[in-house]
């Protein structure tokens, strides 16, 4: 299974520019229960902005990197995807990269935004069925 058939029919991506400010996006992760935004530059994929971004630059600045720009805490450069990507080689460049989202591009524009919840789910979703597969085959034979 490839990212491109992962992705089919989803709906544009919320994303956030390099000039949003760190309080701005930090309440659209709240708000929309999500972990990270892509973030565009010029209409490009210039970064991911994360809760993990949000810790490490409070940490490191205290509470005046809520006013901050995303541009200036956001992880860069981002490590993307294509959409012919196995499903599997994205799981893989996860594990290696340690990162729990990736942008899907193609010829150098975003068209989907994965994370690791989806891939796992498909994952999950995949063994369930071959074990039912399995299951129907042993009651039948």
């Amino acid at each position: 299974m490839t990212i491109g058939r992962l992705i089919e029919g989803r709906g544009p991506v919320l994303t956030c520019d390099v000039s949003t400010t760190v309080r701005e996006a930090a309440s659209l992760l709240a708000e929309r229960r999500i972990g990270a935004l892509p973030v565009l530059e010029d209409g490009e994929i210039a970064g991911i902005f994360s809760e993990r971004d949000v810790i490490y630059r409070l940490h490191e600045f205290g509470p005046e990197m809520l006013n901050m720009l995303v541009g200036q805490v956001m992880t860069a450069p981002p490590v993307t995807v294509e959409r012919d990507t196995s499903v599997m080689e994205a799981l893989s460049l996860i594990t290696r990269r340690r990162v729990r989202h990736l942008p899907v591009v193609e010829r150098g524009h975003m068209i989907a935004f994965v994370s690791i919840g989806d891939l796992v789910k498909y994952r999950i979703d995949k063994i369930e069925s071959e074990a039912a597969a399995m299951r129907d085959y042993i009651q039948t034979a």
